[in-house]
């Protein structure tokens, strides 16, 4: 019985299960560029170029092992363009008895897939992805039946089923949770570890010509290009990282850097969502460097945590409560996305720096994620579905399964509470401790109100206000709306000008704000 046998584009796994049963000689394997997938957002174009030239290496892999390829290249002229017309092309010649694929990490995708039979008239098997640690099935028999779905309580039932970080039944180091120790400000002159890039060989220059000609328009810069795009070279990159960031990861996890994109954080999050390396393999590198004393046990833990916590919790989140999930707009968010998040174009220096380093890497680390575009946006009461598309486009490693739930639910609040029991909204004070942004910035993070004061000061306030209604009854808040009750009405009024000027300044007041 012939298959012809689909992967994606972040399914470059060799032992993925569907290629796992391949019969070399009767079966085909297709992959395909497409626009409908290099378009759908508008993704950066370093983004592009590293799928694509995976993808390639990948197929070249199989190759090599007498596997049969059909391989579409974007700039093919019979290039339907769309998965399914791919896949049909490739049924063409007739003999194959059924298509074999793999779930996809997105849910239009996988609605998509449903149609598949009857359009392509022949069966359409699509198997289960278990790449992951936890599969969705596990997730949802946890997540039955209980109130609210805390990561941390997630996270430590896989440190028991997994083994991971355990000393028998207890946690390594007598603890479940480190993240109070990695909270630190990065030192002056902290020496940062200098990161090796991956040359382009000739099948990247060939991609990257391609892009650089086909996606001209598209957001970011597509050189330098050094990232790896093969499984060896993710592996190397790697063992880079637990030889010479992991040791101080823990401590500075959370410290931002103007100009450095990187600090001491893995960048590992692209191959492992495209499928160049194994979540459990990585945790288990790792662990071992605890183990034989070559890194503390709060930088490890704090990196298993971000694998076997954070990623297996997000994905659970997104499957189970899709397609609904991203229809939810808890805080009635409704301003555009303003230009700045994609020219920097902003005297805000962290908000410039951190879209300066998403443009040049099609990557950013997760406190700059959170703490700077997500938060901004979160006080600003930016339009969810706006900012969901963004982070989509920009960086490397987002598929919506992982993007979504961490825009929407952790950065957003649109969720209503599923992924955070709070809102994670903050003024500029944490900005100022945890970076260096605030010394050169044009705004004053001293000053509360007025022209020169920093923004995330007053859109604060004015966030609390706005949803008072929403947030109040929030057991987490109830301090903060004491302080606010306690805000003379002339200091409230301020904070109110001083938003409705600012969203004004940038082009995203609402109506009722430019008319009042």
């Amino acid at each position: 019985m012939a298959a012809l046998r689909l992967v994606l584009g972040d399914q470059l796994t060799r032992d993925i299960a569907s290629l796992r049963d391949l019969d070399p000689e009767a079966d085909l394997v297709v992959m395909a560029e497409v626009d409908t997938e290099a378009t759908y957002v508008r993704h950066h174009k370093k983004k592009i170029a590293f799928v694509f030239s995976a993808m390639r290496h990948f197929a070249a892999e199989l190759e090599a092992e007498g596997v049969r390829i059909a391989y579409t290249r974007i700039d093919d002229p019979d290039n339907t363009h769309n998965l399914r017309g791919e896949v049909a092309r490739a049924l063409e010649p007739g003999g194959f008895d059924e298509v074999v694929a793999v779930e996809p990490g997105e849910y239009r995708l996988r609605e998509e897939m449903e149609s598949w039979p009857g359009a392509l008239g022949v069966p359409v098997q699509v198997r289960r992805d278990d790449r992951f640690i936890c599969s969705r099935e596990r997730f949802d028999a946890w997540a039955e039946g209980r109130k609210r779905l805390t990561m941390e309580y997630f996270y430590r039932e896989m440190r028991r089923e997994t083994g991971l970080l355990m000393e028998g039944d207890e946690p390594a180091g007598g603890r479940w949770n480190f993240d109070h120790d990695n909270r630190q400000a990065l030192p002056t002159g902290i020496d940062i570890p200098e990161r090796p890039a991956v040359a382009p060989d000739a099948i990247t220059r060939e991609v990257l010509d391609t892009v650089a000609d086909r996606y001209a328009d598209h957001f970011g810069d597509l050189e330098p290009f050094g990232y790896a795009v093969a499984s060896a070279d993710a592996e190397a990159q790697l063992d880079w990282f637990v030889a010479h960031a992991l040791p101080r990861f823990g401590d500075y996890q959370d410290a931002m850097a103007e100009g450095e994109a990187f600090l001491f954080h893995s960048v590992l999050s692209m191959y492992l969502n495209a499928g160049l390396l194994d979540p459990m393999a990585v945790c288990r590198v790792a662990e071992q460097a605890w183990r034989d004393g070559e890194a503390p046990i709060n930088a490890v833990e704090g990196f298993i945590r971000q694998v076997l916590g954070w990623r297996e919790f997000v994905r659970g989140i997104y499957w189970r409560f899709m397609p609904g999930y991203l229809e939810r707009n808890h805080l009635a968010a409704t301003r555009p996305l303003p230009d700045f998040y994609w020219t920097g174009e902003t005297d805000m220096a962290c908000v410039a720096d951190v879209v300066r380093t998403t443009r040049k890497h099609a990557y950013a680390h997760h406190i700059q994620r959170l703490m700077v575009t997500g938060n901004f946006a979160l006080l600003a009461g930016v339009d969810p579905a706006e900012v969901n598309a963004w982070y989509l486009a920009v960086y490397a490693d987002a598929y919506e399964w992982v993007e979504a739930p961490n825009t929407h639910g952790m950065a957003l609040y649109a969720d209503g509470g599923l992924m955070a029991t709070k809102p994670y909204a903050a003024g500029g004070a944490y900005i100022d401790r945890m970076s260096n942004h605030c010394a050169g910035c044009a705004y004053s993070v001293k000053a509360k109100t007025g022209e020169t004061a920093c923004p995330f000061n007053y859109l604060y306030w004015n966030f609390l206000i706005e949803n008072e209604d929403r947030l109040r009854d929030n057991h987490r808040l109830g301090m903060i709306y004491n302080t606010l009750d306690r805000m003379s009405a002339e200091k409230r009024s301020a904070v109110r000008a001083d938003a409705r000027r600012f969203f004004d300044r940038i082009g995203v007041a609402r109506e009722e704000e430019t008319a009042s």
